[in-house]
């Protein structure tokens, strides 16, 4: 949710279109391009952490208006990455207040003198309320922790003109009752256990509340009158694709627009005039999911070009976006991609690493990716919140199925389902659809995940949620995960696909692996029987302490984690001829968790260690993921290449 001063930024409502509704108001990746540049604000920024009572030293001395380096010591914080693991200082790590982080940025003489040229700053996610200054000049505030921010910062850059810029953000981490995810803030007022106005913040969620910026920030520019957000849908008709798109412009009235679809070789294979239209291309390359086509992510190019008049003169505007045509469906028992029946299968996954927390990093990003291909994962699971846009981009390069997941994770306090907290769920939701509607490789959102649903308000809540986000976006399912064994839960109704958490003999019925084959049958029949809808199990795993080993298996050692995989899969192997459609183990990688008895550094349930190691359990289902993507009949021949030595099948 975005507030702005003395710069405004596009305004976010729906726009009637064709059958559902669109956003309007755009989001787009900035791209460079013969219009456009970006430069990337990474590295080194100053910091400082509002160690005062109040935590409102910061505001109260105006630290916007003047350089850090002035007002008091800073620290040099990498961004992107998260503050808490960076240092050796145990007070940061744990840090619950404002931080402020302040960069100079040079700028290109260009950018300040050509009026001609809008310049934007664009933070890619500040966790959580942020709040941003450039020159000392208020321009922007965001709430929430995970979801690109913006804003048009051309008037201050272009008074003078400057050679630089102070770009200045404050951010609160604190999360209450109406934040997503929710915690609140206990006080300890006991004196003689406690000092005095000490405080811890509590949460309902199993990973560590990282702060910071924690993706890309930089600068980038349109021409003044500019291509302000694209909406892509995609069919299928016999042989030919359709491409459906919806452009909007701003800064003139007076434009034309060109549209442009490139294949993958450069060639135009259809192109079409005017801000909204349908593209048909003849024998459609159609995006398929990895290990279930020949040629899987194939992606196009839409370009789109803008010419306007302006009193300045004329004005030129252009931007590709890669499209891929897909069709997603669901009937009562499959979930089906392009008119097939695909079965997840892959993992759940968690921004998380030594030392960078949240920080984006490519080069962990690609090795993640590697591992997924490696593992013959097909899907994911953006738990518990959005994403990098990146990561979202590597997704469609490369044929990763996702269920991208709002930040609605550990919604159990009675607070947390009123109005306030509704709003800004809706306001999270239409940020979330904005950023990745255009995403092949997202084929459905997950409004919430292990939500209360004993409570009166849960139902009004929920259905209020679902309702909103499928009007949002008409052409993709929607789902929420569930941890309750009691098929009377308040949003299943009017969700598309069940998803439900189980951890059988790990919670409870400790150390008993032989009841998992009856608990789990149980919990399937009971859903399905009640609502009729594909079910995926979306989370089952067993901690485990990397070389630890006990036979007979015990609770922590590889091998009991191996055996409890089997067990799940036992039944899974069932029901997936049913009307399961998916199995995501938890989880991707070893990830931190806040300081627990029942946590030793962390949640160890990964299947590879945080350092991206492999445990026994990755091979048990290394080899269960490529003989489930045999068994589709769909694996090509030529990915024996991609296969990296598999030995497990003859292809």
């Amino acid at each position: 949710m975005a507030r702005t001063a003395a710069v405004a930024v596009a305004v976010l409502g729906p726009l009637l279109w064709g059958c559902g509704l669109a956003l309007q108001g755009g989001m787009l990746y900035p791209r460079e391009s013969p219009s456009r540049e970006r430069k990337e604000l990474g590295g080194l920024w100053s910091f400082r952490a509002d160690f005062s009572d109040s935590r409102r030293q910061g505001f109260e001395e105006q630290w916007y208006q003047r350089p850090l380096r002035e007002l008091g010591p800073t620290l040099d914080m990498p961004v992107p990455s998260s503050f808490n693991d960076v240092t050796q200082d145990r007070w940061l790590r744990g840090f619950i207040g404002w931080v402020w982080y302040e960069r100079e940025a040079a700028l290109p003489q260009r950018w300040t003198q050509d009026l001609r040229t809008r310049v934007v700053l664009r933070i890619g996610s500040a966790h959580y309320y942020a709040i941003v200054w450039v020159n000392g000049v208020h321009v922007a505030e965001h709430e929430g922790g995970h979801l690109p921010f913006e804003v048009d910062i051309s008037k201050l850059v272009q008074v003078g003109p400057l050679e630089s810029c102070r770009i200045t953000i404050a951010i609160n981490n604190t999360l209450t009752p109406n934040t997503l995810p929710p915690g609140t803030i206990l006080y300890k007022t006991d004196t003689s256990k406690y000092p005095k106005g000490y405080f811890v913040q509590d949460t309902n969620f199993d990973f560590f509340n990282y702060a910071g910026l924690h993706r890309p920030v930089l600068l980038y520019t349109t021409p003044t009158t500019y291509i302000d957000d694209i909406t892509v849908t995609t069919g299928v008709d016999q042989d030919n694709g359709l491409v459906n798109y919806q452009a909007s412009v701003q800064g003139s009235a007076r434009f034309e627009l060109a549209v442009r679809l490139l294949d993958a070789e450069g060639q135009v294979v259809a192109h079409h005039t005017g801000a909204q239209g349908q593209l048909q291309v003849p024998s459609a390359h159609l995006w398929w999911p990895y290990l279930m086509h020949s040629y899987p992510a194939y992606l196009y190019s839409l370009e789109v070009r803008l010419t306007a008049q302006t009193a300045a003169g004329p004005v030129s505007d252009f931007y590709t976006l890669p499209v891929g045509i897909r069709t997603v469906a669901v009937t009562n028992s499959q979930f089906l991609i392009n008119g097939k029946p695909f079965y997840f299968h892959g993992v759940n996954k968690h921004e998380d690493a030594d030392i960078r927390g949240k920080g984006f990093d490519w080069p962990l990003l690609v090795k993640d990716f590697n591992l997924l291909r490696w593992l013959g994962a097909n899907a994911f699971r953006t738990s518990h919140y959005p994403y990098a846009e990146e990561v979202m981009q590597l997704c469609d390069r490369y044929g990763i199925v996702v269920i991208d997941e709002s930040p609605g994770v550990g919604i159990v306090l009675a607070e947390s389902f009123g109005n306030v907290s509704l709003h800004h769920h809706l306001e999270v939701m239409e940020e979330l659809v904005r950023r990745d509607k255009n995403h092949p490789a997202v084929v459905m959102w997950s409004v919430a995940n292990e939500p209360a649903s004993f409570l009166k308000p849960a139902g009004y809540y929920f259905k209020t949620l679902i309702a909103h986000t499928k009007a949002l976006d008409p052409y993709r399912p929607v789902t929420y995960v569930t941890n309750s064994n009691y098929a009377v839960d308040l949003g299943a109704p009017y969700v598309d696909v069940i998803c439900v958490n189980s951890y059988y003999s790990w919670y409870h019925d400790y150390g008993h692996l032989e009841v998992i084959p009856l608990q789990l049958t149980t919990q399937f029949e009971q859903w399905y029987s009640t609502y009729q809808k594909p079910i995926i199990q979306s989370e089952y795993g067993a901690e485990t302490i990397a070389g630890f080993h006990q036979d007979p298996p015990l609770m922590f050692t590889e091998e009991y984690q191996r055996r409890l995989l089997e067990q799940y899969h036992l039944v899974l192997d069932q029901k997936r001829r049913e009307y399961v459609v998916g199995e995501l183990i938890w989880n991707f990688a070893d990830f931190m968790t806040d300081q627990s008895p029942q946590r030793a550094m962390g949640n160890k349930k990964g299947i590879f260690t945080r350092q991206r190691q492999p445990k026994g359990a990755a091979f048990i289902l290394r080899e269960r993921y490529w003989r489930i993507a045999n068994e589709t009949k769909h694996l090509p021949s030529v990915v024996k290449a991609q296969c990296l030595g598999n030995s497990l099948f003859t292809l």
